[in-house]
């Protein structure tokens, strides 16, 4: 008997672990308490504007090449070279651009604006040549132009006004340029090549000054470039740009011949959470450092 009872409890034995297995198979739902101090991850994107590494760009109304290539971070010059597009520059909205270098050899021959010849006059109603007086090469702007998409090219723009006396201040020559502070406050931010908007920002009150940093020719002012609000870009020559963001309100329009120092536009808070001024200087379509250029304070 006790035999028996021995087989039945190895019987047994054996039996549980596989009930046991079977159970937990049919139960497939697991509860798992979180900590009453976790919580949930949130992402919060950049306010910051990124630079576009598209290949190509379809012209808006409003746009400039130099906007274009800055929004870019390209050399106007190159992207002019790769689409074929001689100076003036001119451009249209609609138009496909290039941005970056074609894989062929072959480029684009230069499109060069031409305007239609005037009508020829009837052989009877020829009268012999007025000499005018010629306008001295100083006096001229035609060639400080800046072709707008959506504009007319042959609409030819007013004389700028004439600019007021540059404000007092410390300069700096490199360049070509002589470089000087394009506002009054204290440097809050430095440069740092890595930023989405590589450049220096400056505080002060809404409406404050901003003025050029070294003279040049107006070829953007508009709202049209995300994360930089109100902008203004001078081109001092065909190495260097400079760049003026945030402003409340813009005092001059593109084409307009600046000298250093002259005010451009007030200081404020569009696209940004403070009024200050973002200010950025590029070589060949590169953010450099400003504070290379700009003299000592």
């Amino acid at each position: 008997m006790l035999r028996g009872m021995k087989g039945t409890i190895q019987a047994l034995a054996l039996l549980l672990p596989a009930v046991l297995l079977a159970a937990c198979g049919t139960t497939r739902s697991v509860v798992v308490q979180r900590s009453s101090q976790s919580r949930p991850s949130t992402y919060e994107p950049s306010s910051r504007a990124q630079v576009s590494h598209a290949s190509s760009y379809r012209v808006s109304k409003g746009d400039t090449l130099y906007s274009i290539a800055f929004r870019h971070g390209v050399d106007f010059r190159d992207v002019a070279r790769w689409n074929g597009i001689a100076a003036p520059y001119t451009i249209w909205p609609g138009q496909q651009l290039v941005l970056r270098a074609p894989t062929s050899s072959r480029l684009p021959a230069p499109i060069v604006a031409r305007a239609a010849p005037p009508p020829r006059a009837p052989a009877a109603a020829v009268k012999a040549p007025v000499r005018l007086p010629v306008a001295p090469a100083s006096s001229r702007t035609v060639a400080d132009a800046v072709p707008v998409a959506g504009v007319p090219a042959s609409v030819p723009a007013p004389p700028p006004p004439a600019p007021p006396t540059p404000a007092p201040g410390g300069t700096r020559s490199a360049g070509g340029v002589n470089w000087r502070w394009p506002a009054d406050g204290r440097l809050i931010k430095g440069f740092q090549s890595g930023d989405a908007i590589p450049g220096i920002e400056i505080a002060g009150a809404a409406g404050s000054p901003v003025r050029a940093a070294g003279d040049g020719v107006v070829v953007y002012s508009g709202n049209g470039l995300v994360g930089y609000g109100e902008l203004i870009i001078v081109k001092h020559n065909d190495d260097f740009l400079s760049a003026y963001g945030h402003n409340r309100k813009r005092l001059v329009k593109e084409g307009q011949r600046v000298s250093a120092g002259q005010q451009i536009a007030e200081m404020g808070a569009t696209g940004a959470s403070r009024d200050e001024l973002q200010f950025q200087i590029r070589r060949n379509g590169n953010p450099v450092n400003p504070l290379d250029y700009l003299p000592a304070r």
